[in-house]
């Protein structure tokens, strides 16, 4: 293993808490080569160099934010935004009935299309949350991918990779070769840069949290200890939801599955009237 994939290991498990085994050298030979040439540096050692000196905070945000994976489309998998219709919006509704607020994270929101498929959703059920403060919070740590996220402009090939023509043809607008989405969808997704393995004390209670497909990048510790938090943060009958490949178990006692409802999970010790059975919404629009 060489001087600089080692520097290199190390820096992006203390930046990201990215885990990188040593067969995974020639991905940050693919992903850093580019920062170098941008920098007309000679390759890796002269990054290495540079960030082992004071004063290179600019570079050191390029090489975290090109080693993140920003894999991302509308209504990915599709089961988690069913049971975000058919599960926790028809469970939290009534319980929020008096207080008429809800608050949404999507950790790792890459460039936006998780919390938009989401605020998709919401928009088609706007009778029913007339009055309503919904907030859709989305985090990532690229601020790259973030502001490409805020503009909400998509190639041909995003808007068609996953998401229902008709909710292309009603929420997105052409311009050439791109689409941009509704101003309307978007000023309901708030963004900001954020590091998962940073305190969770700003961001506040929510009732449903996102962390879809990024902890399989942490090591087991840092897993644990994100899941444990996130479990402080999330209301005592609020959602936590894993990507398909992900699960708690053997990982944090926080939460429990929901029997039958795939990378869905609630508190161990969940809130009585979160059990309460609820009448289903409906969205055809989504199916």
């Amino acid at each position: 293993m060489s001087h600089e994939f080692e520097f290199l290991r190390r820096f992006l498990k203390d930046r990201l808490g990215l885990v990188l085994t040593p067969d995974k050298q020639y991905l940050i030979e693919s992903r850093l080569m580019p920062v170098a040439r941008r920098h007309n540096l000679k390759g890796l050692s002269e990054i290495v160099l540079l960030l082992g000196k004071p004063g290179n905070d600019a570079l050191a945000v390029e090489v975290t934010e090109a080693m993140t994976t920003n894999e991302s489309f509308f209504f990915r998998d599709k089961v988690p935004f069913d049971h975000f219709q058919q599960v926790m919006l028809p469970a939290l509704t009534p319980a929020r009935q008096s207080q008429k607020r809800l608050r949404i994270w999507c950790a790792a929101a890459s460039t936006g299309q998780e919390p938009y498929s989401l605020a998709m959703i919401l928009n088609e059920l706007a009778a029913r949350y007339a009055g309503w403060r919904i907030e859709i919070t989305g985090t990532d740590l690229s601020r790259e991918v973030l502001e490409k996220a805020k503009a909400g402009v998509y190639t041909q090939f995003e808007v068609q990779r996953g998401l229902p023509v008709q909710l292309m043809l009603k929420y997105f607008e052409q311009n050439g070769d791109t689409w941009r989405l509704s101003q309307n969808i978007r000023s309901m997704v708030k963004y900001q840069t954020f590091n998962l393995l940073d305190s969770f004390s700003s961001m506040g209670q929510f009732d449903i949290i996102f962390c879809r497909n990024v902890l399989i990048y942490f090591d087991n510790d840092a897993k644990i200890d994100i899941m444990n938090r996130m479990a402080k943060q999330l209301a005592p009958d609020g959602f936590f939801v894993l990507g398909a490949a992900e699960t708690v178990v053997g990982l944090s006692n926080a939460f429990k599955p929901m029997p039958d409802k795939r990378g869905l999970y609630i508190h161990n010790a969940p809130a009585a009237n979160s059990a309460a059975p609820v009448r289903p919404l409906s969205l055809a629009a989504v199916r």
